[in-house]
């Protein structure tokens, strides 16, 4: 199987297993009900998965993909503001329902994870992949080493920030807010990365 295809798989997989996590619980959910549903066999399913709390994991990480995406290109001659925005209107272009819906998805299990402690790992592992990849961001917006403690540091703030503008407007989102409440999303992350990193994180740079 081709890494492609094992990756789309995977998804799949996931976005199942999230619809019934979501609509029956975890603890009422089996492995046998995840691979029914998508008409696998449980063999096959624990071959990619190493528990049916683990199967929210592809689908949770949907949840922060575009806004590291965004950071890792942010360009030097750009605020963190301006930048967001420049990205926001590129990807109402692209955005598609599918991706919407797995966004969707995705929020539903980090807001379950606040009472199903079993998928607080999967979320707690997206954010784990957050605060790898914004060390890169931060030592090169700081011309420092990833090494650097001030970069470290930095780092665990924005991540931080990060998480918690994810974890409140995803609450917000379950709880029936309409989309159209949080087209400042990413404006709000701009701003609390700032805050966050006491605007070590945020500013255009001289070149």
């Amino acid at each position: 199987m081709s890494e492609q295809r094992r990756h789309r798989l995977r998804l799949e997989i996931s976005r199942e297993a999230a619809r019934l996590f979501w609509d029956r619980g975890v603890a009422a959910t089996s492995g046998d009900q995840i691979a029914q549903i998508v008409g696998l066999s449980t063999r096959t399913v624990w071959r990619h998965f190493r528990s049916k709390e683990s199967c929210a994991e592809p689908i949770v990480t949907k949840s922060v993909e575009w806004g590291m995406a965004v950071l890792r290109d942010w360009p030097r001659h750009l605020s963190l503001e301006e930048h967001f925005a420049a990205e926001v209107a590129k990807y109402g272009v692209e955005y598609d329902s599918r991706e919407a819906a797995d966004v969707m998805l995705a929020t539903k299990m980090i807001r379950l994870s606040d009472h199903e402690s079993p998928l607080r790992t999967a979320w707690l592992m997206a954010c784990d992949q957050v605060e790898h990849e914004m060390v890169g961001v931060v030592a090169k917006r700081l011309d420092r080493p990833a090494h650097d403690v001030d970069v470290r540091i930095r780092e665990a703030a924005a991540s931080a920030a990060f998480r918690v503008v994810n974890e409140q407007v995803g609450a917000a989102l379950v709880s029936g807010s309409g989309l159209q409440e949080f087209g400042d999303v990413p404006g709000r992350v701009a701003r609390a990365i700032r805050d966050a990193t006491g605007g070590a994180l945020g500013d255009a740079l001289v070149s």
